[in-house]
């Protein structure tokens, strides 16, 4: 049987080097006979330090792929997140009632005995006016103080709130660079021409300027929305989802902090605009603000124009970066003997943050269902496609749901955001369940879903949507159990704030430790 023995990666960037880095690590690429990994980029194709926001299952991919977080946080110029900050979402700014709410990443509590929390919040069991994820986790509480996740001598990538990281990504391309060819993976610097077909229709080989030829048993296009293989050559259509989710443009700027010692906010804010919504994500230098917009609903002018007032006097000489994206993806992610990993598959809006992980759901699957031989690829095309699909259309739901839900009518956008016809069935048959009982995980499908219970809820009901549990009142018959659990959490939340360390404060301790170490290990050499 023809056995697969090379695979090949074209495109770097975040997509690239962190598929090479998971493949190489798992297939154990330096050792001989095992499937060796190589990756062909272009020196000449630049990549984008926007500032990039992730999603806590990158601490389990790095963590797998073995990149130390010091040098994680030193190379990438990486700081923690733990959730997302939702303002003016709900209803336009200077309106009556709370103008924010957060998303945290740590799920509810529930100790061992203790009843299950949503359903006293909803018959009113927390303290009157408290918010949903601050009644039933300490992590709103904790963040709202600039609170680290973590404290120094906590494990790698481990610590008492669950967390991810903010990151530049084209250092963190750099430093996936590095450490990809540690294990293994063959780099090839090379601008690629084209990919020729074999007789039956799959890739033989592509051609580079520099190298010529390079051929492969499997190739992975990482290039981005290009999408130069299996677009340009395999033809696998592109599904858009822009009837759904509306923003396809954004206009983002670098902004640096006015003093060296500025906190640096530990989570991802989102501010509602008239035609989209504004990012602010903290790095240890500088900021990534960018406005998320709907072309339909405005233009570039205007766009700028509000994410400079957002940002004030600061932005005063930055230049400003346009970027074009449509949320959307290819049924056919893998198509004969090629696969798209990353923008090359698709995209989905960046709310919350999901980019980069498709791309570790997408390395994680190929590495495991990679088949013994090459016969066997279409079967396990068809599974991996099978399983792509369905992920994106559950991110797609659950993000249709912050605008759907929004009181905001001030603008063409929100209104056109609550025509029932662009809310797909499966989310509007979901809201209809909830408005009788909450959220359970039997509504979900753990292998096919990237947010879980726990995060459908925070945004329903941070969104102030509505579930009347009052007929059922008598099904929940541990009230006052559950108002002592509301009130340990506020209670452990107090004594977590002299536990864990400031955001900055702990990001620059992991920093010089990184620092500290390398210096002593080339001492002792």
């Amino acid at each position: 049987m023809p056995r697969i023995q090379k695979i090949l990666i074209v495109g770097g960037g975040t997509a690239g080097w962190l598929t090479a880095c998971y493949l190489a690590k798992a297939l154990n690429s330096a050792a001989p006979e095992s499937i060796q990994v190589g990756l062909v980029e272009s020196a000449s194709i630049g990549l984008l330090g926007v500032g990039e926001a992730t999603f806590p299952s990158i601490r389990g991919t790095l963590a797998a792929i073995g990149l130390d977080e010091r040098r994680f946080l030193v190379g990438a110029t990486a700081t923690y997140k733990q959730g997302i900050q939702y303002v003016n979402w709900v209803r336009p700014p200077n309106t009556p009632g709370p103008d924010r709410f957060f998303h945290p990443f740590s799920t509810p509590s529930q100790r061992g005995g203790s009843p299950e929390l949503l359903p006293y919040w909803l018959l009113g069991g927390a303290p009157e006016g408290t918010a949903f994820a601050e009644a039933v986790t300490m992590q709103s509480h904790l963040v709202d103080h600039g609170r680290a996740p973590k404290r120094a001598s906590d494990p790698d990538y481990q610590g008492p709130l669950n967390h991810a990281y903010h990151f530049d990504a084209a250092c963190f391309a750099a430093t996936l660079a590095e450490h990809g060819q540690s294990l293994g993976v063959t780099r090839h610097l090379a601008t690629v021409e084209r990919a020729e077909l074999d007789e039956h229709g799959a890739i033989a080989r592509i051609v580079t300027t520099e190298l010529g030829p390079l051929s492969a048993d499997l190739y992975v296009d990482c290039t981005g929305l290009r999408g130069a293989l299996i677009g340009n050559a395999m033809q696998s259509p592109f599904r858009s989802r822009r009837d759904v989710l509306f923003v396809d443009r954004a206009v983002a700027l670098q902004v640096p902090y006015p003093k060296a010692d500025s906190p640096i906010l530990p989570f991802t804010r989102s501010t509602a605009q008239e035609t989209g919504w504004i990012w602010d994500i903290g790095l240890q230098k500088r900021r990534g603000i960018g406005y998320v917009y709907s072309s339909r609903h405005g233009d570039a002018e205007r766009a700028e124009e509000l994410v400079r007032r957002y940002v004030g006097t600061a932005a005063d000489g930055l230049e400003a970066l346009h970027l074009k994206f449509e949320t959307g993806y290819r049924p056919e992610h893998w198509r004969k003997n090629c696969v798209a990993i990353g923008l090359a598959g698709g995209f989905v809006e960046p709310l919350e943050s999901t980019g980069i992980a498709l791309i570790e759901l997408a390395a994680y699957m190929l590495t495991h269902l990679l088949p013994g031989d090459r016969d066997d690829m279409e079967g396990t095309a068809r599974k991996f496609n099978e399983m792509m699909v369905a992920r994106y259309d559950r991110i797609i739901d659950f993000i249709k749901m912050h605008y759907c839900l929004s009181q905001r009518r001030d603008s063409a956008f929100w209104i056109d955001n609550t025509d029932p016809a662009s809310i797909p069935a499966t989310l509007q048959e979901r809201l209809q369940l909830w408005r009788h009982r909450p959220p359970h995980r039997l509504d979900f499908v753990t292998d096919l879903e990237m947010f879980m219970p726990a995060s459908w809820q925070y945004v329903l009901y941070g969104m102030e949507f509505r579930t009347d549990l009052e007929p059922m009142r008598s099904a929940y018959p541990h009230m006052e159990a559950a108002q002592r659990e509301f009130a340990m959490i506020r209670q452990i939340a107090g004594h977590a704030l002299n536990d864990l360390p400031d955001h900055r404060a702990l990001v620059e301790q992991l920093c010089r430790e990184h620092v500290q170490r390398g210096h002593a290990a080339g001492v002792a050499a």
